[in-house]
């Protein structure tokens, strides 16, 4: 059920962008009176298919991984004298210029609207606490303390941890302070203290970067029952017989206090024949248990036995609900695209200078299963993924590669200067280096994904 709920998003997902994205170039083309011939959401065969009264034919297509809009152009095939004054390439550069920018402006304009949509509907962020500070670790040598609300990173103001998540990432390979603005969470009419944390190439060789573990910090948490709330079929759980409503004692004798105690022991002790304690209808009861192993990127290997734990309820004064008004939910949703548009265009720019791992990046079987998990956390955290995938499918078609509309774009402005087109030629050879490009980046996207499998 999970598997066939995660396509489903992910179709739903990739449908809507490259839907608002084609539609972008589609609506801005036929204002100039360019003549658009085919308007095709997906590739390969056709599923659907049907014309309107201007003759455009309109196609949902098998492969949901992209789109296009072909339009009248005589670079492509002849077209009828009468009707060249609608081609693409009888227009102004800056006509052409506009049909090309459409598209990726229609995402920016689609993430604004899915955040505008979230913020009205409100979401549930948990209260951003800390619970631990690491012994020795930089917020500990910086003087961060326990219980501290972290209200503000480098400026910018966090109602939640994934907001801090977000602003630390910025400073994901470089070298300066990382300022934190705290106050006790028992006391909000404390002032406000700054926190500064030095760091130097920050997290640079890190794959996969946590940065609020990166410096130390565990995020205040309530103490979860370690009470059995999920069993896998076939897995090790399973096996051992364990069931769903269990509440594990001990584990090799040693007590469990919680389910993060519980994990812990499971995680060390990977293809090990252990005793586990249980309480099942108020009787104890020992069960051997075989965590299987699964290994780690760095060469480790862990345990794990595929159980979950049970559903609990986090403290009212934990979790804080983030809703504006219409007027105030807009102004926050542009704010929050353009904050949003900037991390990437810096993530991607660190990436190119070897400060950020192309380990990071991501290819359809990640943005799949983000996809699959955003959906069951509710139509908020939806939006907030669409936005978010949204202003990466504009950042990145606006790239000036070859290829992609910010390719296309080069080649027009280099037009609008020089008073004429690049040769085919030049325009051909540019082409098979994006080409190439973009085919590179997709396998290290791939290989990444199969990699976290």
């Amino acid at each position: 059920m999970d598997s066939i709920q995660t396509i489903f998003a992910f179709i739903v997902a990739l449908g809507v962008l490259v839907s608002v994205h084609e539609y972008g170039h589609f609506w801005v083309a036929r204002r100039c009176g360019i003549k658009v011939l085919r308007f095709s959401v997906g590739f390969g065969k056709s599923l659907f298919t049907w014309h309107d009264k201007l003759g455009t034919e309109y196609i949902i297509a098998m492969i949901p991984l992209g789109g296009y809009v072909k339009m009248l152009d005589e670079r492509e095939a002849p077209v009828a004298e009468h009707e060249r004054h609608m081609s693409f390439n009888s227009k102004p550069v800056l006509a052409r210029m506009a049909v090309v920018a459409a598209g990726p402006i229609a995402n920016f304009l689609l993430a604004i609207v899915a955040l505008w949509l979230m913020y009205m509907i409100g979401v549930r962020a948990v209260v951003p606490v800390v619970g631990e500070v690491q012994p020795e670790s930089p917020a500990a040598a910086a003087g961060l303390y326990q219980n501290a609300e972290i209200i503000g990173v480098d400026g910018v103001a966090t109602r939640s941890w994934h907001d801090i998540n977000m602003t630390l990432m910025r400073a994901i390979g470089e070298t300066r302070d990382i300022e934190l603005t705290v106050r006790p969470f028992e006391d909000a009419t404390a002032l406000p203290e700054s926190v500064k944390i030095p760091v130097q190439r920050w997290l640079t060789s890190d794959e996969h970067p946590n940065p609020v573990r990166a410096l130390g910090v565990k995020p205040w948490t309530p103490k979860v029952p370690a009470v059995i709330g999920q069993v896998v079929p076939g897995e090790a759980a399973e096996r051992a017989g364990l069931l769903i409503g269990d509440e594990v004692l001990a584990f090799n004798g040693i007590a469990v206090t919680d389910w993060n105690s519980w994990v812990e022991q499971v995680r060390e002790n990977p293809d090990r024949t252990v005793t586990v304690t249980i309480l099942r209808n108020d009787q104890e009861i020992s069960l051997d248990l075989i965590p299987d192993e699964k290994a780690l990127a760095d060469g480790g290997k862990i345990g794990y036995i595929g159980a979950g734990a049970s559903l609990f309820a986090w403290p009212e004064d934990r979790v804080r609900e983030i809703h504006f008004g219409p007027v105030v939910a807009l102004g926050v949703a542009v704010k929050e695209t353009g904050s949003l548009s900037f991390l990437m265009v810096d993530s991607l720019s660190k990436m190119v200078t070897g400060l950020v791992s192309v380990s990071n990046l991501s290819g359809p079987i990640t943005i799949a299963r983000a996809a699959g998990a955003s959906i069951q956390s509710g139509l908020e955290s939806f939006l907030g993924f669409l936005a978010m995938l949204s202003v990466s499918l504009g950042v990145i078609n606006l790239l000036p590669v070859p290829v992609l509309d910010g390719g296309h774009l080069v080649y027009h402005f280099v037009e609008l200067v020089r008073g004429k087109p690049l040769s085919e030629k030049a325009q051909m050879f540019g082409m098979r280096i994006g080409l190439t490009l973009i085919l590179g980046i997709m396998f290290v996207a791939l290989f990444n994904d199969l990699s976290r499998l």
